[in-house]
C-alpha cells in the first residue's frame, strides 16, 4: 500500500510538471572519448520528464564504454530518481521492471534477475551523477537498456545499445 501514492504521483508527474516531447538522440561514434583507459564516454540526461535525452547508443562488439548518467530534474530523488540499467540479449525488460517496482531496498534492481543486467548505475537524483564502466557484449545486437525506477519505463524510459 506505500507504493500506491508514490504510482499515482509518477502516473500524474509528466503532466503536472508539463512533461515536452523531445526528439531523442543517438549516442554513436561521434561520443567524446573518456579518461584514459575509461573507454569512449556516453552521456546521457534525465529529468523529471522520464525520458532518456539519448535512446539508442551504438557500439562495436567488446567495445569499452562509459555511461554517465546525469539527473536535471527537481522533483526529490524519494519521487524522482534515475538509473540506466542494461539488459542481457534475451532478458524480458516487462518482467525486469515489474520485478524493480518491488525492490526499493537494492534501489530498484531486483536481486533475484541481476543475472539478467550487463551493467547498470546507482539511483541519480536532481542535480547528481551515477555512471558506470563496461564492455559491450561481444555478439552483435540490440540490447535494452532502461530506468527501472517505479512508473519510468512505463513511460518510454527505455532505449537500445545496438552492437555491430
Amino acid at each position: 500500500m506505500k507504493m500506491l501514492p508514490l504510482l499515482c504521483l509518477l502516473a500524474v508527474a509528466p503532466v503536472a510538471l508539463g512533461a515536452a516531447q523531445t526528439a531523442p538522440k543517438t549516442a554513436g561514434t561521434q561520443a567524446k572519448p573518456a579518461a584514459k583507459g575509461a573507454g569512449r564516454t556516453v552521456e546521457l540526461t534525465a529529468g523529471d520528464n522520464m525520458k532518456f535525452d539519448v535512446t539508442t547508443i551504438e557500439a562495436k562488439p567488446g567495445e569499452k564504454l562509459h555511461v554517465v548518467l546525469k539527473s536535471t530534474g527537481t522533483a526529490p530523488k524519494i519521487a524522482m530518481a534515475h538509473n540506466f540499467v542494461l539488459l542481457k540479449e534475451g532478458a524480458n525488460a516487462v518482467e525486469f521492471n515489474n520485478a524493480a517496482m518491488t525492490a526499493r531496498d537494492t534501489d530498484f534492481i531486483p536481486p533475484a534477475m541481476k543475472d539478467k543486467i550487463i551493467a547498470n548505475t546507482t539511483l541519480a537524483g536532481p542535480g547528481e551523477i551515477a555512471d558506470v564502466t563496461f564492455a559491450a557484449p561481444t555478439k552483435p545486437g540490440t540490447y535494452e537498456f532502461l530506468c527501472s525506477f517505479p512508473g519510468h519505463y512505463q513511460v518510454g524510459m527505455k532505449g537500445q545499445l545496438i552492437v555491430k
